[in-house]
């Protein structure tokens, strides 16, 4: 029998473990170093048809409608004036027993461990190190355990890849805050983007209960000291001198917003070329996005799929789906260069080449299909 290690108890890491719970031939442990996960935090994702596929296969399709929501477009909005650009209708991208989804992370959390044995979770699991025989050796606390396989799906600031990848990268500030909130009164039922002169902010439901999340990534220069403080980032006044620059700069009644926090942006710049066989890398872990495509959820999960299909067939979708996260990082970038623009004459060029662009369905299909469903 097989034995595959999962270090990292996210969504990426979750999901695969998911799959294997259906595979008797292949045994799974997942490492965690914290005591245990939140499963109360409200802050959204979305999640496009691909990921939703691949949940269905795991049993996502018997969640609560309740729990989630469907939305059928992408609303484009003027932050000074809330004056609408133009929409994308996200239905073109469904499928029959798949939809474009948005919900709590928690939600999605809490039904992908719901599915996983007790036993399977190693809380408190710090492993300090990784030794590469005819077995991959686990330590931690300890102890260790022996794999055939292992998965790093421990987040943006993995401290094992250093050991199993050939360049050593660590991500990146972008120079940008992220503020995400819970938007407690909200009128609009769909997605909604609002851009403005070095920031944009995003709402949507959450799920069928008046539930919205809010994120705004907002361009801001930062020291080293504040970069490395979350005190500091969290504090009243750093987060109320973000709150003044949007309300300076766009018509939204922030008084809505609730439960906000604030993070730096870091993203990576390349991907790492690993030093053994039998190793993954996974989500956050493997590659971080600037968060303008809505994207990282999803990704999570589609690379380990393809982990799982190399593993249990040998075939080569793992490589498949290297080459598709280089491509949604060019469109994220592209879109947070989009979202962000000062220049009035430039905003204006970039809103009537949106109003175009929206409706044509040959662009669609290419700049959003080859993501969202293919």
């Amino acid at each position: 029998m097989k034995k595959v290690a999962i270090v990292g108890a996210g969504i990426s890491g979750l999901y695969l473990a998911n799959e294997l719970n259906k595979n008797t031939e292949i045994d799974y442990k997942i490492f965690e170093k914290k005591d245990y996960l939140n499963l109360n935090e409200g802050y959204g994702i979305q999640l496009s048809v691909n990921s939703i596929n691949l949940l269905n296969k795991v049993g996502f399709k018997n969640i609560s409608a309740s729990d989630v929501y469907y939305p059928t477009k992408v609303n484009f909005f003027q932050a000074k004036n809330i004056k609408k650009i133009c929409e994308i209708d996200l239905k073109q991208f469904n499928n029959v027993n798949d939809r474009y989804t948005t919900l709590k992370r928690s939600t999605l959390i809490k039904f992908l461990i719901g599915n996983i044995p007790e036993e399977k979770i190693q809380f408190k699991a710090d492993i300090q190190n990784i030794e590469y025989n005819e077995k991959i050796k686990i330590s931690w606390s300890n102890k260790n355990e022996s794999f055939d396989y292992i998965v790093i799906a421990d987040g943006v600031f993995s401290k094992l890849k250093s050991q199993i990848s050939n360049n050593h990268l660590n991500p990146i500030f972008n120079g940008n805050i992220a503020l995400r909130a819970n938007l407690i009164q909200h009128e609009k039922d769909n997605i909604s983007v609002y851009m403005g002169s070095n920031f944009h902010y995003v709402t949507y439901p959450v799920n069928q209960k008046l539930e919205y999340n809010f994120v705004a990534i907002i361009k801001k220069k930062l020291t080293t000291k504040e970069i490395e403080n979350k005190n500091i980032l969290n504090s009243e006044t750093f987060i109320k001198s973000l709150k003044d620059f949007i309300s300076q700069n766009s018509i939204i009644n922030l008084e809505s917003l609730a439960n906000i926090k604030c993070f730096p942006v870091f993203v990576s710049t390349e991907l790492p070329t690993l030093k053994y066989q039998n190793t993954y890398l996974s989500g956050d872990a493997l590659f971080a996005f600037p968060p303008s495509f809505a994207q990282g959820a999803s990704q999570s999960i589609e690379t380990a799929n393809g982990i799982l299909e190399n593993i249990t067939n040998s075939n080569s979708i793992y490589k498949d789906k290297i080459s598709k996260i280089l491509l949604v990082n060019k469109r994220s970038k592209l879109n947070h260069f989009a979202f962000h623009l000062t220049n009035p004459i430039i905003i204006l060029i970039r809103n009537i080449v949106l109003k175009f662009l929206s409706k044509n369905k040959k662009f669609l299909e290419s700049y959003l299909g080859k993501i969202y469903r293919n």
